[in-house]
């Protein structure tokens, strides 16, 4: 890619932040008006509020510089919605707003349990029929799966995705070591509504993908992703219990789900995506930043639960994942943070 066509996807990036942003301003405004604001803080906390927006800023900035040098590099394609559709950005913009009150009022009340009406005769883990973040529904209906990208990027102010982005160099890795991507098979454990996967297919065709999630709505709107996910083959199941064979794929990844597991649940879930990685292959794990990782943030990470449901947050924000990977065998290859996310990439020994 041109230096031009890296520019112009830092433009991109840069009124996509804008455009959220603005969404995200507008919620906190709206929280306020209806009295779900938070209180009025005290001039030293307005002081510390003020040094952790600035290194929010910072931190949001080198973000889309490193998207858009791997990019000019040509270490991954530039994402396909640089130019939105209007009308889907519309019709995504109404979904959240109306929805809002709902989420705001769950909130108030501190109510995260309304999901649990919908489990019917399914049998899911109690950890996961929640309200996460307070958002209606949980993530057990077909209204909350085609909410979750927006709120998703509402929430971080447009930059999810661009944080995602950030475990593509490992996987471009392995597949140059390969050489070959139609021989690499790779799962994505918690696939959710299917847009990492999406990513994945648009810039390796030819790569053999799957993808696991608990929750059928959420699989079912992946699968209405339409041709960014054509071939990619589709599994309902959870992540405890991986139906697939032992050693049968040269790579997993994992995006945002630890930090919505208790502890001995994630350590089960690592075991198996160790069971299902064949010797020599690669785990690759993206999830939130911890404390510590970038100080200057620690003060949002701790604040963040406060706000919205994350009831495991906290215990996860001090989990020794890298303790956690070596206990299972692997060896780290790579740690590093990635603005408010964190990337793990590990090896299965031969």
């Amino acid at each position: 890619m041109s230096v031009a066509e890296g520019l112009a996807h830092a433009v991109s990036q840069t009124a996509r932040m804008a455009w959220f942003t603005g969404h995200y301003l507008a919620t906190r405004r709206l929280d306020v008006l209806s009295g779900a604001g938070l209180s009025r803080l005290s001039p030293e906390a307005r002081r510390r509020t003020r040094k952790t927006r600035r290194a929010l800023a910072s931190g949001a900035i080198d973000l889309v510089r490193r998207d858009a040098v791997d990019i000019t590099a040509g270490v991954y394609r530039a994402p396909r919605d640089m130019v939105p559709n209007p009308l889907e950005a519309i019709r995504d913009l109404l979904r959240y707003y109306r929805d809002l009150p709902r989420a705001r009022a769950r909130r108030v009340a501190g109510i995260a349990t309304q999901a649990r009406e919908l489990v019917g005769e399914a049998e899911f883990p109690d950890y996961f029929t929640q309200n996460f973040h307070f958002q209606t529904d949980g993530y057990l209906s077909r209204r909350s799966a085609e909410l979750y990208d927006f709120q998703v990027e509402v929430l971080f102010t447009g930059t999810a995705d661009a944080m995602r982005r950030r475990a593509l160099p490992p996987i471009a890795e392995c597949i140059a070591d390969r050489g070959d991507s139609r021989s690499i098979s790779l799962v994505d454990i918690a696939c959710g509504t299917g847009g990492f996967l999406a990513e994945l297919r648009h810039n390796w065709p030819e790569l053999n993908l799957a993808g696991l999630d608990i929750s059928p709505p959420y699989l079912e709107r992946a699968r209405r992703r339409g041709s960014a996910v054509d071939a990619i083959e589709f599994i309902q199941g959870n992540a405890e219990k991986i139906p697939l064979p032992d050693g049968s794929r040269d790579i997993v990844t994992c995006v945002y789900l630890f930090h919505e597991l208790p502890r001995m649940v994630r350590e089960t879930v690592l075991r198996e995506m160790v069971r299902v990685l064949r010797p020599g292959g690669r785990l690759i794990l993206l999830d939130s930043l911890q404390l510590g990782d970038t100080p200057a943030l620690d003060p949002a990470l701790t604040g963040f639960p406060e706000t919205f449901h994350e009831p495991y947050y906290l215990d996860y924000l001090e989990h020794d994942l890298a303790a956690l990977l070596a206990a299972t065998g692997l060896r780290v290859v790579t740690s590093e943070p990635a603005y408010l996310s964190k990337l793990f990439v590990a090896e299965k020994p031969v």
